[in-house]
C-alpha cells in the first residue's frame, strides 16, 4: 500500500515505484480513524518542514504546518519578523519551533536566551554585532581604512550581499534584533526598530547604480565616517554596528563601546552577543563566533532538525 486518504487528508509514501507503508504505520492510522481522528492528526509523528529559503511567501505555508501539526525549523529570517498576528501563529506550540540559525547562524544564541529565560533569570538588556559583513567594516575602518575602500574590499571578498547596501541599511540586523525582541515578550514590529543606515538616503538604489554607489557614491561618506571614528577614539571608545535590546528601546546602529568590552575587542568578521540579566549583571554572560556562511548555517539547520527527534522518542 502506497496511501491512504480521508475526507480531509491523503498520505502518501515517498517513492510510490519502489516503497510501501509499514504495518506499524497502518496500525496507527487504524487506530487513528478508530478514535474518530482525521489522518492529519498522524502528521505529528516526526515530520518538520525546513525553509532555508529568503522568502517572505512562505509564511503562508508555515502556518498551515504548523495547524496540522508539524514542527518547523526555519533559517528563514522573514517569517518570523512578519506582523505579530502570523508570528504568534508559527510560535504556538513553541517546543515544535526551532530558528537557531536565523541569527548568528550555528552560534548558540536563541537556545541560550531560551535557557536564560526558562531558569526564570529575567533578561533586561542583549546588544550584539549580528552582521559578519558589518563587523569586519568596523574593524577594519578602526584599523584605519577608508570606509569606501573597506566595503570594496569586503565584497571583493564575499562578505557583502551583490549590492552592498543591502548590508550597509541595517535592515537584516533588524530583523534579527526583532527576533530576539520578540523572545523576550516585546511585541513589536520591525517598523517599531530604529535603523541608523551607513549611507546617506541620495545614495540609496533609488538613486543611484550599484555601480556608481561602489565607484563614487561611497568616498562622499569617508570623511563623515573619519570623523566618527575619531571622536569615539579621544573617548577611549570603538564604533560598532550593533543591535540593543533594553526594555521598549529596540533598535540597530552604530555605537561607540569601550575598547576593552567583547564587543570592542571583536575582529574581523565575527558575530559578538551580550546577554545581560539578573544573573549576568555584571559579567554578561558572552556568545562569539563564526556568525555568517553557508557551512555554519547549515550546521545550525542540522542541529535543529536533530534536536527536534526528542519529541518523538
Amino acid at each position: 500500500m502506497v496511501g491512504v486518504c480521508d475526507s480531509r487528508s491523503l498520505l502518501v509514501v515517498d517513492d510510490v515505484a519502489t516503497k510501501g507503508m509499514k504495518d506499524s504505520f497502518l496500525m496507527e492510522i487504524c487506530r487513528a480513524k478508530s478514535s474518530g481522528s482525521s489522518l492529519a492528526s498522524l502528521l505529528s509523528l516526526g515530520l518538520a518542514v525546513v525553509d532555508c529559503s529568503a522568502s517572505s511567501e512562505t509564511v503562508s505555508i508555515l502556518k498551515q504546518a504548523v495547524g496540522l501539526g508539524c514542527c518547523i525549523v526555519l533559517a528563514n529570517k522573514k517569517p518570523l519578523t512578519c506582523g505579530i498576528e502570523a508570528y504568534e501563529k508559527l510560535i504556538s506550540n513553541f517546543r515544535c519551533i526551532r530558528f537557531e540559525s536565523t541569527v548568528g547562524a550555528g552560534l548558540p544564541v536563541i537556545a541560550s536566551v531560551n535557557r536564560v529565560l526558562a531558569s526564570g533569570d529575567p533578561i533586561y538588556h542583549i546588544v550584539g554585532s549580528l552582521s559578519g559583513t558589518l563587523g569586519y567594516v568596523m574593524s577594519e575602518v578602526e584599523a584605519g581604512k577608508l570606509f569606501s575602500k573597506v566595503v570594496q574590499e569586503a565584497k571583493s571578498l564575499g562578505f557583502t550581499e551583490p549590492d552592498p547596501r543591502d548590508d550597509l541599511s541595517g535592515m537584516d540586523v533588524a530583523r534579527k534584533a526583532l527576533i530576539l525582541a520578540r523572545l523576550l515578550g516585546r511585541r513589536i514590529n520591525l517598523n517599531d526598530i530604529k535603523v541608523d543606515s551607513l549611507y546617506p538616503d541620495e545614495l540609496g538604489p533609488n538613486s543611484m547604480s550599484t555601480e556608481d554607489f561602489l565607484s563614487s557614491g561611497l568616498s562622499s561618506v569617508d570623511r563623515d565616517f573619519q570623523e566618527k571614528v575619531r571622536a569615539a577614539s579621544l573617548k577611549g571608545k570603538v564604533l560598532r554596528y550593533v543591535c540593543m535590546i533594553e526594555g521598549s528601546r529596540c533598535e540597530v546602529g552604530l555605537q561607540e563601546l569601550p575598547k576593552d568590552s567583547p564587543l570592542g575587542r571583536l575582529r574581523g568578521s565575527d558575530n559578538v552577543v551580550e546577554i545581560y540579566s539578573r544573573c549576568y549583571k555584571d559579567s554578561p554572560l558572552v556568545i562569539q563566533g563564526a556568525g555568517a556562511g553557508n557551512d555554519t548555517t547549515a550546521a545550525g539547520v542540522l542541529a535543529d532538525i536533530i534536536d527536534l527527534q526528542d519529541l518523538f522518542q
